[in-house]
């Protein structure tokens, strides 16, 4: 990833993560309600065509489509995610799910890990953006990620009894 350190404060510290993951954030909080509202909802619709003999190809939802763009237009994506995956043995969505909702601030690039395994994978494989956004891991997520980086980032100098 690209988030790199300005030296202004400790790298690895909690205010070095939210300063770096906030502006990032930033991009992608805007679709944290549409996220929620469509999770168990098919947000991509295959078209077919029997005259034409063609391969059936999804069709996005346009929000979902800026979503995408927004992700990507940010550093959060991490090519080797894979990595975060074997290491937390996350093998499903259920398991995604789980790590998400106990992670802690020192997870943050954990968390970016899975956010690039649907944006990155999603690129070659069409459904699953779709799956990302119908399972609730696009939205756990981002909205983890914002949770964590506004708590830890609200007020400088306070004891913060947050998971570390």
């Amino acid at each position: 990833m690209n988030l790199e350190n300005d030296n202004n404060v400790n790298e690895g510290s909690v205010e070095d993560v939210v300063e770096r993951y906030r502006p990032e954030l930033k991009k992608l909080t805007p679709y944290l309600k549409w996220l929620r509202s469509n999770a168990s909802v098919d947000v991509a619709q295959a078209y077919s065509n029997s005259e034409l003999k063609s391969m059936s190809f999804p069709i996005y939802d346009s929000n979902l489509l800026a979503f995408v763009k927004a992700a990507q237009s940010t550093n959060l994506l991490d090519r080797n995610y894979v990595y975060v995956y074997s290491r937390n043995r996350l093998r499903n969505y259920k398991d995604e799910l789980l790590f998400i909702e106990k992670a802690g601030i020192t997870e943050m690039d954990e968390l970016s890990g899975i956010l690039s395994k649907y944006i990155l994978s999603g690129m070659t494989k069409g459904t699953v953006w779709a799956e990302g956004v119908n399972n609730g891991v696009l939205y756990s997520v981002v909205n983890k990620m914002n949770e964590l980086v506004e708590f830890w980032g609200q007020g400088e100098g306070t004891s913060n009894s947050f998971r570390l």
